[in-house]
């Protein structure tokens, strides 16, 4: 039994005429008496009672007139609700998201969104990068932002910051008046690092040809915990440049380039190829994309102007 049967049926028990019933369905008089005989069929029991030219419903065909007025009702009220989210989106936006880089580099990206869709809920999960990624695949979550690039092939990826990984230091730590330090002098410092992620694995990476001589204190899972240990001067740590703008530009920590290539890091939204997208969802990936574009007009901005 479809829609179309109820409103077949409910058109019939309106104008009490199989007949007129048929030309407002378009339809001939048999097809829609075939229906009602299938309906009927279906339903175990005689729906209308016949007498003649003139019809009447049964008992049985009272109590599902009823019953698929409601159906009908709830089909158009379910059917303006999604047409109503296209004009007004509502729901929720799920994201999951390392803290730092929501706290340091995205805020402007919330505001934005929330203002243009101020009905729709915004809920961010604290993830880390390997976890973010599974939970996008697994569809827990309807985006994630991490660090890329990414191998995964079931990913879309949409660029979105670019910044940089330097070495901080305390303003009263040797390397506080260097522009740029080497790899074999930091394998020399001890070590405060983050204790697991993508730019844990790009440091190691970085300081693999000094391994066996590493001086590691401290292992953290907390971008505030690595600036204020480094801020203490109880180590050097690493972290791109954006975490730690405020404590810099205050004079309390010192950042430090890394030779011989700046170590660059590059964050992204990215969501499944597959994944169906609501107007909210798709309102949040246009406010991402305005942000970069944005982001990387200021850089080319500061670059030529430097």
């Amino acid at each position: 039994m479809d829609f179309d049967q109820l409103h077949t049926f409910l058109e019939i028990v309106r104008l009490k005429s199989f007949s007129k019933a048929a030309q407002t369905c378009f339809r001939t008089q048999p097809a829609i008496s075939a229906q009602i005989r299938q309906m009927e069929q279906e339903l175990g029991t005689q729906l209308f009672e016949r007498f003649g030219s003139r019809i009447s419903l049964t008992v049985a065909g009272k109590t599902f007139a009823e019953y698929s007025r409601n159906i009908l009702d709830l089909k158009k009220q379910g059917f303006d609700a999604v047409r109503e989210l296209d004009r007004i989106p509502r729901g929720e936006v799920v994201i999951a998201a390392n803290e730092a880089t929501c706290v340091n580099v995205l805020p402007g990206v919330f505001a934005n969104f929330k203002s243009r869709f101020p009905n729709v809920q915004v809920q961010v999960v604290r993830s880390y990068a390997s976890r973010t990624i599974e939970s996008v695949l697994d569809n827990s979550v309807d985006f994630g932002i991490t660090q890329l690039p990414l191998s995964e092939k079931k990913l879309v990826m949409v660029q979105i910051h670019s910044d940089e990984i330097c070495l901080l230091v305390s303003p009263k730590h040797r390397f506080a008046q260097r522009k740029a330090v080497s790899a074999q002098e930091i394998s020399k410092e001890e070590l405060i690092l983050p204790k697991s992620g993508r730019t844990r694995a790009r440091i190691d990476e970085y300081l693999d040809a000094y391994e066996d001589d590493l001086n590691i204190s401290m292992e953290l899972d907390s971008s505030e915990m690595l600036k204020h240990f480094a801020m203490a001067d109880l180590g050097v740590t690493f972290l791109a440049a954006a975490h730690a703008r405020e404590e810099i530009a205050a004079g309390r920590l010192k950042a430090v380039r890394l030779q011989p290539l700046p170590m660059i890091r590059t964050i992204g939204l990215i969501y499944r190829k597959d994944k169906a997208l609501s107007r909210a969802a798709l309102g949040f990936i246009e406010v991402v994309g305005e942000f970069a574009r944005e982001t990387n007009s200021a850089s080319l901005a500061v670059k030529k102007a430097s």
